[in-house]
């Protein structure tokens, strides 16, 4: 199905198949206490919560007509302010073949506006080639409410009861493709973000267009758009070699559509999220094998996806039906490389189980080591192994932890050998020498380094080696207030330290109000989710795909440059590639080594 027809299907899914019933009709209410003065959980329609922040009249008295113009994808645009734009009305984007390209076409108006929309045609070129319109996507970047780094400007980890201690602005990030046209108050700026997909098969060259934008009283301005087209070419996301993990949360798509678990409904509200994940390189499925293995430190915690039972008899007995149908589905969408199965060692070593004897849920208390944990874990994986092997799995099934310390690892790496030898594993956590060899799949942060040698040793043997952020990083970071080039130098990161991707604990672990407040009660916002409700992109989700499509660019270009023997073209590339460090973020911004990085790529 081409993107249009995809964004329409998926709005007339959510229209039809989560209609809520008139008792939930209730008004929401955000993390930080604050009524939304809407129902709860809106999907298709809602309204931002009111800016903080007011506008500035003198700022406005230069702007006394609609000013409609192209701005840049750096740029978060304050809705207060009138936006500084471009004073050409021409944008020239260049893309590989089978690249997307994103702009920002910002308005800015000193009077109320109704019906705005902005409308992109195909895009043709002098030889008769086109770039067809569905082909183009577009959605108003609307405002959500966030917060900022801790005071001391060093990360966004703490607690955080209330807000009261942080400033709080509304930010653009949340791309609204479902909303066709908006109404503009006045004095504020509203931006629509532009991407343009290349087909693959697209002759090289320049394709132009127009992008019109009116409201119901007629047109506001035409901009020209046009996109030089390479000659080389990105193979499908789902062939890119970049290893994308962003944790999935099913549960919290649940209680948002406020559907069953695992219902039919459930699955296909999922779809529309899985797809912008596998569509930005997925290649992980996030499972759940026991019950809370993080605890709950998110709204929606995650259950498990399978059903531990112990019989009359003191057996046990384990069910995987709503694993099975988290994968199938998965598997069904093409998201199919691994998947990771959470915690054998989780924050709090607590076990929930169903009890026949007492016909009740209990839980047992145990650590990797002691007698009991390591009888009722290796009966389940033993059991587990014996499952996947039947389902053809195996060999796509990493038994995962994230943040153990090195000697609960290796107790635990004994458990899992003696239970089946053939197990792949992996962790999210400290850089251990000692564990390299022994993990499948090793991430470690941002700040600790792998030598290119050993990652290139992992990689020989079909291992895999990514890092990961949190809220640990000022910057760069996916914070819903991080400038958003900081989402695309990530990718760009792992290319120039020889790493095969990047890891982000959250992909859609929401708030109780995403769309319209991202601040949460433990970490700065937007640290919990970088895709919308209605399955809704963002400005951080787009610019990381970005990221990803740059990794798998400079793969291309290393092949190419070895094969030929170009040892000067090699050289300029890795010495464009050294400047992606994070310790000079404060100096040299995300943008700014971009835009040189992405001049080196594009070479004709």
């Amino acid at each position: 199905m081409n993107n249009h027809f995809r964004h329409l299907a998926l709005a007339a899914s959510l229209l039809l198949s989560f209609v809520r019933p008139a008792a939930a009709q209730e008004e929401g209410v955000t993390h930080s206490g604050r009524p939304t003065g809407q129902p709860p959980c809106p999907l298709t329609e809602y309204r931002e919560l009111p800016n903080p922040v007011a506008a500035d009249a003198a700022l406005w008295q230069k702007t006394r007509e609609v000013t409609v113009g192209w701005g840049s994808t750096d740029v978060r645009y304050a809705k207060e302010r009138p936006a500084a734009v471009a004073s050409s009305p021409q944008l020239r984007l260049t893309a590989w073949r089978g690249e997307r390209v994103s702009a920002q076409a910002v308005v800015s108006t000193p009077r109320p506006l109704k019906g705005l929309k902005f409308s992109v045609g195909e895009l043709t070129s002098s030889r008769g080639g086109r770039i067809a319109a569905d082909r183009i996507f577009t959605g108003f970047v609307r405002y959500v409410m966030t917060d900022e780094l801790n005071k001391d400007g060093r990360g966004g980890c703490g607690y955080r009861p209330d807000n009261s201690l942080f400033d709080s602005t509304l930010v653009a990030d949340p791309i609204d493709h479902l909303t066709p046209v908006m109404a503009m108050e006045p004095h504020t700026t509203q931006a629509c973000w532009i991407r343009v997909w290349v087909p693959s098969d697209t002759p090289a060259g320049r394709y132009s267009g127009k992008v019109s934008v009116e409201d119901e009283q007629g047109e506001l301005g035409v901009l020209s758009l046009s996109v030089d087209v390479l000659e080389r070419s990105l193979p499908s996301p789902r062939d890119w070699a970049f290893h994308l993990d962003l944790w999935q949360n099913p549960y919290a798509v649940a209680r948002y559509h406020q559907v069953e678990p695992w219902s039919e409904q459930h699955m296909e509200a999922l779809r529309p999220y899985m797809e912008l994940y596998r569509d930005a390189g997925g290649k992980s499925v996030t499972a759940s094998i026991m019950h809370k293995p993080w605890n709950a430190q998110t709204h929606d915690y995650f259950e498990s996806m399978v059903t531990w039972v112990k019989r009359l008899d003191g057996t046990w007995y384990f069910d995987y039906a709503v694993f099975d149908k988290w994968v199938e589905f998965m598997f069904s969408l093409g998201i199919d490389k691994q998947i990771n199965c959470y915690s054998m060692v989780p924050w709090k070593l607590s076990y929930r189980y169903f009890d026949q004897a007492t016909n009740s849920m209990r839980s047992f208390s145990s650590a990797p080591g002691e007698e009991l944990y390591d009888k009722v874990w290796g009966e389940m994986l033993t059991s587990f192994a014996e499952h996947l092997k039947q389902k053809g799995w195996f060999e796509k099934t990493l038994i995962s932890m994230d943040e153990r310390p090195e000697e609960v690892m290796q107790r635990t790496l004994n458990i899992i050998r003696k239970a089946d030898p053939g197990f792949k594993i992996s962790l999210a956590g400290a850089l251990h020498e000692s564990l390299a060899d022994e993990l499948d799949d090793y991430c470690v942060s941002l700040n600790m380094k792998f030598k290119k040698e050993e990652v290139d040793k992992r990689r020989a043997e079909g291992r895999v080696t990514t890092f990961y952020t949190s809220c640990s990083e000022p910057r760069p970071n996916t914070f819903t207030f991080s400038e958003p080039a900081e989402s695309e130098w990530l990718g760009w990161y792992a290319a120039g330290a020889h790493l095969d991707g990047y890891l982000r604990w959250a992909l859609n672990s929401w708030v109780l109000e995403p769309l319209l407040d991202s601040r949460f009660h433990t970490w700065a916002a937007g640290d919990t989710y970088l895709i919308y409700p209605g399955g809704r992109t963002s400005v951080r989700f787009e610019r990381l795909m970005e990221g990803a499509q740059a990794w798998e660019k400079v793969r291309i270009l290393r092949e190419e440059y070895t094969r030929r023997g170009d040892t000067a073209a090699l050289k300029r590339l890795e010495k464009t590639l050294s400047a992606f460090d994070e310790t000079t973020l404060g100096e040299r911004p995300a943008a700014e080594v971009i835009r040189a990085a992405r001049r080196e790529v594009n070479r004709r």
